[in-house]
């Protein structure tokens, strides 16, 4: 441990404090907070606090710590103050991502897929400390354009996330026994450093198999990895602590950096822990299912109570429901190569026959086009489908939808 006045963790040893997963900006909050109560108490639950906790509550979800405890405590006060977002900055980033806390209500959603990863953006494909200008900022001309500078990273982070993505793709498709492998360590010329840990998630999503995505720069490979259920990612790279330069990460996320020389024995050596790890054991994409909830029970009236449930996330997840033998009723739309509509309607017999009083229910599906396509999916195709309920604020095709978590043929 550094020599110093004062460390701030709550998992060193000796801390009876007893919210152990606190977030970094949620520390600083915690810091913050005891030195003002010290100060200025009145001032401090009136104004500053409730001002910090809105920065807090977003750092909480996007770090993606479990939303229990303190951490809920944080999450919920936070997104109850983002009603009222008083600096240009923070402001100008809801325009960016095409909210308005005046008519609806933040949601962790809303944080964790429209505003978090345009703050990441940042960081992921330029200079963070953007990000910092855009909150302290007063200058209203000044958030708007740092703003607009994170919506177009943002978009160039797609862009090329989409372009890697087809790439390994095209590679597990072509490249013989590379698919059959039980881990995945994939590396490319050019890949971007700042998308890799999100490749490598994506990579787990559809072939559900541990996966590292590494990329070279200036003669050091940077790699990141993900993991499933059973296969502890960091203890499988700690076999290999001899050839980095620095590593570190949890059962789920690493991260690492090596010289590139030692590509080839990082690749054989994990090929080798994984086939010994993973011999036995069948790719499995498992999704837990949290209650049956046939389409036409879906109401404003329930998706009001599932509000209720807000802050939600890690640890204190969105409820995933199914319905059994959905039918499509229109070809499936395929949205910009990667993603999938689809106009839905449910038998409510054990006949498949349809009452003719169900309506039909919009279902998205983002980066779902792969499984549409594995599927052969097309107009009258029957499914069960793992779903989340949405509420669209969209001005021309708004109201209330499911998000696909999972398709599988119709039993």
């Amino acid at each position: 441990m550094p020599q110093a006045l004062s460390i701030l963790n709550p998992n060193q040893p000796g801390c009876g404090y007893p919210e152990k997963s606190l977030c970094g900006a949620a520390i600083a909050l915690k810091l913050a907070q005891a030195l003002l109560e010290r100060r200025d108490p009145t001032r401090l639950k009136e104004k500053i606090l409730p001002s910090f906790l809105k920065m807090a509550a977003i750092a909480t979800i996007a770090d993606a710590v479990p939303l229990r405890g303190e951490n809920r405590t944080i999450a919920a006060l936070g997104l109850r103050e983002l009603r009222r977002p008083m600096g240009v900055g923070l402001r100008a980033l809801f325009a960016a991502a095409a909210l308005d806390p005046a008519s609806k209500q933040v949601t962790g959603f809303d944080v964790a897929f429209r505003l978090a990863p345009r703050i990441n953006a940042a960081g992921r494909m330029d200079v963070a400390s953007d990000v910092i200008e855009l909150f302290t900022t007063r200058d209203l001309g000044r958030a708007q354009e740092l703003a607009a500078k994170l919506e177009r990273l943002n978009l160039e982070r797609r862009d090329t996330e989409a372009f890697v993505l087809k790439t390994i793709e095209e590679r597990l498709a072509t490249e013989e026994g590379l698919a059959a492998e039980p881990m995945l360590v994939l590396d490319g010329d050019g890949w971007h450093r700042g998308v890799i840990g999100i490749l490598a998630s994506r990579v787990v999503e559809r072939t559900a198999k541990p996966a590292i995505v590494i990329c070279v720069e200036e003669g050091v490979a940077h790699g990141s990895g993900r993991s499933v259920h059973g296969f502890p990612l960091l203890e499988a790279i700690e076999t290999c602590s001899d050839l980095f330069t620095r590593f570190g990460g949890h059962a789920f996320a690493v991260g690492f950096a090596l010289p590139a020389a030692a590509l080839p024995e990082l690749k054989q050596r994990l090929r080798c822990y994984a086939a010994e790890r993973l011999a036995a054991r069948e790719p499995e994409r498992l999704l837990q299912i949290h209650a049956e909830l046939p389409l036409d029970r879906i109401t404003p009236v329930l998706a009001g109570w599932l509000r209720k449930l807000e802050p939600l996330g890690h640890g204190n997840p969105e409820p995933i429901f199914v319905a059994r033998n959905a039918r499509l009723m229109a070809p499936v739309r395929v949205m910009k190569e990667r993603h999938v509509a689809l106009s839905l309607t449910q038998a409510t017999s054990a006949t498949g026959a349809h009452s003719g009083n169900i309506g039909v229910m919009r279902a998205v599906g983002w980066d779902m086009a792969f499984r549409a396509v594995e599927l052969g999916l097309s107009e009258g195709s029957r499914i069960d489908l793992a779903y989340r309920i949405r509420e669209n604020d969209h001005p021309d095709y708004g109201g209330i939808e499911v998000e696909i978590a999972g398709i599988e043929p119709a039993a």
